[in-house]
């Protein structure tokens, strides 16, 4: 009886020492496959604005009072976001936006930009509480940097160039878009890509 009860716990001891082993090297391999699946960032859909291109050149009036000048020399770069009143993304991503606006202030200023009516606009700004953003209306706009989708983000530099732009759906997206412009990439995806390339090289 003894011989069957030690044999009992060997063979127990024995299926939890393989289960373990198999725990981890799936944990090893989850590791890997993050390692390997980096977030992709902005994701970029305009075919035309590179980085270095001059920006489209804009002066409009913004809802908020006062002038918007897009795309001529500047004391701080720009974050053009256009968004829209029925984008729920673009309304969850407000905060985020007022927060980068304050922490980053000593060298960005951030724009709103969409199209439609300003009833509709001025509206959404007063529920939002974005009277205190820039905030200008016109289709042209976003005609010239190409926007079919949103949120949507162009980071301009303080001599009036595209840096960086894409897609943006969270913090990560945005942060990628100043990572990407920092390097002289475009967009998240060609910074990854280089990346990718330079890891495969090394």
């Amino acid at each position: 009886m003894t011989d069957v009860l030690i044999l009992s716990n060997l063979i127990s001891w024995a299926l939890i020492l393989a289960l373990a082993m198999t725990v981890l090297a799936l944990a090893r391999q989850i590791g890997v496959l993050h390692e390997r699946i980096k977030p992709v960032g902005a994701l970029s859909f305009a075919k035309v604005i590179k980085a270095g291109d001059t920006a489209p050149q804009f002066v409009l009036p913004s809802l908020n009072g006062g002038s918007i000048t897009l795309g001529a020399q500047a004391q701080k770069s720009t974050l053009l976001f256009f968004l829209s009143p029925t984008c729920p993304v673009c309304k969850t991503l407000l905060p985020l936006l007022k927060s980068v606006q304050q922490s980053e202030q000593s060298w960005l200023q951030l724009v709103l930009a969409s199209d439609g009516t300003e009833t509709e606009h001025q509206v959404f700004i007063q529920q939002q509480k974005l009277d205190g953003l820039p905030y200008l209306l016109s289709r042209d706009v976003g005609i010239a940097y190409q926007i079919g989708k949103l949120p949507y983000a162009v980071l301009i530099s303080r001599e009036g160039r595209v840096t960086s732009h894409g897609l943006i759906n969270n913090r990560e997206h945005l942060e990628s878009l100043f990572e990407a412009s920092a390097l002289g990439f475009a967009t998240a995806q060609d910074l990854q890509q280089a990346q990718t390339v330079e890891e495969t090289v090394s």
